[in-house]
């Protein structure tokens, strides 16, 4: 592609915002899903690009993980989850034949496909896309923020766990963050707490508020905290709307706030 189609493959794009995390296991993915559906909800045109190359989970949280990819005059051509077209997602994990596939991929690779991924995606019009990233820091990233950089990065809402606040994962990440000037919107503590599916009461069974210190502690902003919710996993598994299916939780209007402040930040800057 020339450099004329490299710059409208995200011309029509808004913004864009990485979706980070200093170690796996903390719902990266589930908090990019979860925030894509609520700015969806909030009247939004959202994209979804998944470029976990080694983990693709994008696909199998929004049930769309059989679909194929083509090709138009201006490139690949996004999924759409569903017929409104306001949620859209590229994903290595369209372009496997099984999606048990391990990708085995040395860095070049990796990094050729990152920067095809970035260019040669039809998005069209959008509000919001969304960055889903491999967990930790890499030559990945880097490819990301370097291909990104040629269109626009509003910046990066960083992923944490009460747990992980502690072992100065999310940490390295900020640093990361800030040697490579990429702008942080905001931490978001994940899974602080347990609701009850029964009584849907929130439990603080392992510690909270580490999130909200270490974004004190390092001058950044925090977005909020999410609780474990069983129903939100039960959702994910069977491809069902969390947001709509259950519009009363208490982890949807944590996730709709963390939403609406992503909102608030970017629009502002």
């Amino acid at each position: 592609m020339d450099l004329l189609d490299e710059q409208d493959s995200l011309g029509q794009v808004k913004h864009v915002v990485l979706v980070l995390s200093g170690k796996g296991g903390v719902g990266k993915s589930t908090m990019t899903t979860e925030l894509a559906l609520a700015l969806r909800h909030a009247g939004k045109k959202v994209g979804i690009l998944d470029v976990d190359l080694c983990g693709p989970s994008i696909p199998r949280m929004l049930c769309v993980g059989q679909q194929e990819v083509h090709q138009c005059d201006s490139g690949w051509v996004p999924v759409f989850v569903d017929s409104s077209k306001s949620l859209a997602v590229m994903s290595i994990g369209f372009l496997l034949e099984n999606p048990d596939d391990a990708v085995v991929w040395r860095g070049p690779k990796k990094n050729a496909m990152i920067g095809q991924f970035v260019s040669d995606v039809a998005w069209g019009e959008l509000d919001y896309l969304l960055v889903d990233t491999p967990p930790g820091t890499s030559d990945e990233h880097l490819s990301v923020v370097e291909n990104l950089r040629k269109h626009k990065l509003d910046g990066a809402i960083l992923v944490t766990t009460p747990q992980a606040v502690s072992t100065g994962d999310v940490r390295r990440e900020i640093t990361f963050c800030k040697k490579i000037g990429v702008r942080i919107i905001g931490i978001v503590e994940n899974m602080s707490g347990f609701v009850c599916p029964h009584c849907s009461e929130c439990s603080n069974i392992f510690s909270k508020g580490g999130g909200e210190d270490l974004a004190k502690l390092t001058g950044s902003p925090f977005l909020g905290r999410v609780p474990l919710d069983p129903q939100l996993g039960a959702s994910l598994e069977n491809g069902q709307d969390f947001i709509k299916a259950f519009p009363e939780s208490g982890t949807f209007a944590a996730i709709n706030s963390i939403a609406q402040a992503v909102v608030t930040s970017t629009e502002a800057s």
